[in-house]
């Protein structure tokens, strides 16, 4: 009997494979793909902590208090070990993943929003506009934006709906140079001035028009103000005036561990690894998409 032939398409060779890693490693350098998994995996752990958790974030276990890590001997019960109430630290880091990558999504898209309005509104109406715009940016440019923070959230104390408020005040200045530079300079080519002379309204120039076209650029500026927020967070949650207790942060968690550095590091140094982490992650990506989408610097 004769050996039946199978299609070539179907033979699986090692050299395909190989050459499909390079093309993958060329188009995508391997400190990006980590980057870019870190971040899935902590989106991922954001939308699935409440089935992910071994524990309740809150729940108390005294004889268990300041138990170490299991890498560190302590037991498996808590693969992180668990803070000086007992309570399992991988359950409270899981939350807390969460509430800050919540605080810090929603926070840069209210800042995004905002500064791309203000900056089609100054290049849109020019004159006293513009100049008002322009001298608001340069007052939030020149005040110390954690100053402001601990002001604002002192005399009207603390809730999560404010501090995201709060936050999505942060940064709102960048976007607004670079859509205002990008708008004039937009109006100024022959696709915004031919939609104005065919009737197109104002917002439907900037909206379908203008700023698809400037998209790329305010992704990257998105993703420089991504981490910038986590750390701001961070810190304000490390000075007891962020996400207030029974909710839990990175930076909640960090403020906690600060008092057990010496007897019980593991508290402080996880949180503290995974704010790192994050923060160079979307740096990295946020670098990367720039080189992809940015003509000038192919």
């Amino acid at each position: 009997m004769s050996a039946i032939a199978l299609p070539e398409s179907t033979v699986p060779t090692t050299a395909g494979w190989r050459q499909r890693l390079r093309y993958l490693l060329r188009a995508y350098p391997p400190l990006v793909l980590l980057c870019a998994l870190w971040m899935l995996a902590t989106v991922a752990i954001a939308l699935l902590a409440g089935h992910l958790a071994p524990y309740a974030h809150n729940q108390i276990d005294l004889q268990a208090r300041l138990a170490p890590p299991y890498f560190m001997g302590g037991s498996a019960q808590h693969w992180l070990g668990t803070d000086e109430l007992g309570r399992d630290i991988l359950s409270r880091l899981m939350l807390s993943i969460r509430i800050s990558l919540l605080v810090a999504l929603v926070s840069t898209l209210l800042s995004a929003t905002l500064g791309v309005f203000l900056g089609f509104l100054a290049a849109h109406f020019r004159g006293w506009v513009e100049q008002l715009v322009l001298t608001l940016v340069d007052f939030q440019a020149a005040m110390p934006f954690m100053i402001i923070a601990l002001a604002v959230l002192a005399f009207f104390g603390n809730t999560l709906t404010l501090f995201i408020a709060l936050m999505g005040l942060y940064g709102w200045e960048r976007s607004t140079r670079i859509t205002r530079g990008l708008c004039i300079a937009a109006n100024e080519q022959g696709y915004a001035a031919a939609a104005f002379d065919i009737g197109a309204s104002p917002l439907r120039v900037y909206l379908l028009h203008v700023l698809p076209n400037i998209a790329s650029t305010l992704i990257v500026g998105v993703t420089l103000t991504f981490p910038e927020v986590i750390l701001l967070e961070s810190g304000l949650s490390f000075l007891g005036l962020g996400v207030q207790p029974p909710m839990t942060s990175l930076g909640n968690m960090v403020g906690y561990g600060r008092e057990y550095l010496q007897t019980a590091p593991w508290m402080l140094l996880t949180p503290s690894a995974v704010i790192v982490l994050t923060s160079f992650s979307v740096g990295m990506l946020g670098d990367w998409l720039r080189d992809r989408l940015d003509p000038s610097l192919r």
